[in-house]
Order: structure tokens, then sequence, then C-alpha cells
């Protein structure tokens, strides 16, 4: 049978393992657990941006090289659409 100095290190080996006093000391602290999270936001964010960015740009890019390709009925819908955005830029 277990003694109850062993029984409490494992229970003290578990706690600490789950990272269970950080958690509690996030809690007490409501200022560093909303700066956390703002910062978390925040690069949420600006990774939605950047990512989105790329991929529409890569997306015109495709357009414009099919728009070249002169593809009769696709090629016209493509260009007006390079044509808007590239408008909307200036």
């Amino acid at each position: 049978m277990e003694s109850s100095d062993e029984k409490i290190r494992a229970v003290a080996m578990t706690l600490e393992r789950a990272k269970l006093a950080e958690y509690v000391q996030l809690m007490n602290n409501p200022w560093r657990l909303l700066w956390l999270n703002f910062i978390a936001g925040l690069a949420r964010g600006v990774g939605i941006a950047i990512g989105g960015s790329l991929l529409v740009g890569v997306l015109l890019y495709l357009l414009s090289q099919i728009a070249i390709l002169n593809l009769p009925l696709i090629s016209d819908i493509i260009a007006e659409i390079v044509k808007l955005v590239q408008i909307q830029l200036r």
C-alpha cells in the first residue's frame, strides 16, 4: 500500500504536468489574461490579413494569366474582373 507521502508526490507531479499552477495564477491576474488574449487576437488578425492578401494576389495573377490565353468566354469575364480590381487598387 502506498504511503500518504507517495500519494501526495504523485498528485503533485500530476498537477505539475497539467500546469495547473500557471493556470490558476493566470486566472487570478485578469489584466494579464486580457493582455495575452489581446496579443493572441492581434496575431490571429494579422495572420488572416496576410494570408488573405496572398491568396487573393495569387488568384488574381492566375486569372490574369488565363485572360492572356484569350479563351473566348472565360477570358472576357476574367478580364472584366481584373480591370475592376485594378481600378479599385488605384
